[in-house]
């Protein structure tokens, strides 16, 4: 099965893509682990894509594509894999299809504004390694460590703020793509859930149903 995940930042596509792959026994793509395994690896794109990273530039469409292209051919692919991250744009989804790929099915788990930056702005994290919320998995303590006792400290990427930003630039960027894939009728839409296990199910439900 040949999938692409979508969703806003926080709506936990990695986590249900994770679950997936356990299922299926498929690769699960993210173009951040293609992109250092390309450059590791030394390839032609890995190449170019190390010159962009070590300048401070963005990798553009074109290398990232080719690495993703690259990818999705080699013996990995062959029964199958699960896009997290990719594409992120029209101009990604429309290099995709050029590449001949077929796309089984597209999900979106979709979860609000609020809903999100209550997520990810409630996380806290001790430098220990352990990870609680404020309002989901608080400590016995608030503000210290079950485990250590050290003070929990708010990430950056979680501050309101930034979330903020990525949920904006994920409304400007990606999320167009959901019309691009329903006109396609390749588009699923699952409402992701407070429990992760109750959107699993929700997931599991909606791709048993893919080429039925």
């Amino acid at each position: 099965m040949k999938l692409i995940f979508l969703g806003p930042p926080g709506a936990g596509k990695g986590t249900q893509a994770e679950r997936v792959i356990e299922r299926l026994g498929v690769p699960q793509i993210s173009t951040g682990e293609l992109l250092r395994r390309a450059m590791k690896e030394g390839s032609e794109t890995g190449v170019k894509a190390r010159g962009y990273i070590e300048s401070g530039a963005l990798v553009p469409d074109e290398v990232v594509n080719g690495i993703v292209r690259d990818y999705l051919l080699s013996d990995d692919c062959r029964r199958g894999f699960i896009l997290d991250g990719f594409p992120r744009t029209i101009a990604q989804a429309e290099a995709l299809e050029s590449m001949g790929v077929h796309i089984d099915a597209v999900l979106s788990i979709e979860v609000s504004d609020e809903k999100i930056i209550r997520r990810m702005s409630g996380r806290r994290v001790c430098e220990c390694g352990m990870s609680y919320h404020t309002e989901y998995l608080p400590p016995k303590e608030e503000g210290k460590c079950d485990k250590c006792g050290k003070p929990l400290v708010i990430r950056n990427d979680d501050a309101a703020e930034t979330v903020a930003k990525r949920l904006e630039t994920y409304h400007r960027q990606t999320e167009p793509l959901l019309d691009f894939y329903d006109r396609r009728g390749l588009l699923i839409r699952v409402e992701g859930q407070e429990k992760v296990e109750d959107t699993t199910a929700l997931v599991e439900k909606a791709l048993a149903a893919v080429g039925k």
